[in-house]
């Protein structure tokens, strides 16, 4: 169990599945959230291959921080099939501020942890992350 500056400790099964969805594209997107009692990152939940971006989204919380990936295929303009792993910190302003601190203080040690992120955006409402601004974020 690998350690952050913020005293918070990062479960395994989040760099394993981590390296699962980037390899071998086991998974769509994963959900980590912060464990506040044991000060530990975990797997929420993970999203399988087939489900879709809205899938994704309507799984983050309305009042709870959280961090994700997602892998994003999409086509270039030269018609090229690509993708990208996008690292969310999903910190709606409805939730509370303890829980918006801790997020805020782990996520870039826990941002190392993932080694292969490609794009970071940062969300506080769903409008911040919609998938035009992913699709503008990855070309």
């Amino acid at each position: 169990m690998a350690n952050s500056a913020s005293g918070m400790a990062v479960v395994d099964e989040c760099k394993l599945k981590f390296m699962e969805l980037k390899a071998k594209r086991s998974f769509r997107f994963i959900v980590f959230k912060i464990d506040e009692k044991n000060l530990q990152i975990m797997v929420d939940r993970v999203g399988q291959p087939d489900e879709s971006y809205d899938d994704f989204t309507a799984c983050l919380p309305p009042d709870e921080c959280r961090y994700a990936v997602f892998d994003f295929d999409f086509v270039t303009d030269e018609n090229c099939q690509k993708s990208k792993i996008f690292f969310i910190a999903w910190s709606p302003d409805t939730s509370r501020v303890r829980s918006k601190m801790l997020y805020a203080s782990s996520k870039d040690r826990f941002k190392r942890e993932l080694d292969g992120i490609q794009v970071e955006l940062q969300a506080t409402d769903p409008s911040e992350m919609s998938l035009d601004i992913i699709k503008g974020r990855a070309l």
